[in-house]
């Protein structure tokens, strides 16, 4: 259990997402470090009567104050203007892949608000992260 906080980076800070959103930022309590976040994939959910959420799919890569780092993909749900900035999502975390330096495995779900004028994300999250 803790929190997180992160800013927005943009494609001229070297963000490569495909749908347009990448953030980076710190997260502590139980999990300590700092992380990166990259959209892959933004799909309107089919509800009229909330247009502007979005489901998502994308990649976190989690640098543990250890020095680890971890490779986790989120999958969720997010509220883009003109809508209220809410989102959830889960990291489901996996050993191996580029960049890796831990097997970890586990999941967090994390629950926050998207300022889109500040640039900001923050918000709260529970769950593990396990490594050998």
């Amino acid at each position: 259990m803790g929190s997180f906080e992160a800013h927005v980076v943009t494609a001229a800070d070297g963000c490569q997402s495909p749908a347009g959103l990448c953030t980076a930022g710190r997260v502590w309590g139980g999990i300590q470090g700092s992380y990166a976040f990259t959209m892959t994939n933004a799909i309107p959910n089919g509800e009229p009567t909330v247009p502007t959420v979005l489901f998502f799919t994308g990649h976190s890569i989690v640098t543990l104050k250890s020095g680890d780092v971890v490779l986790g993909t989120d999958t969720g749900a997010i509220d883009l203007p003109p809508g209220q900035g809410g989102f959830a999502s889960l990291i489901t975390f996996h050993p191996g892949g580029s960049g890796s330096t831990a097997n970890a495995t586990g999941q967090i779900r994390l629950r926050g608000e998207f300022d889109p004028i500040a640039g900001t994300t923050s918000g709260d999250y529970f769950g593990t992260i396990c490594t050998p």
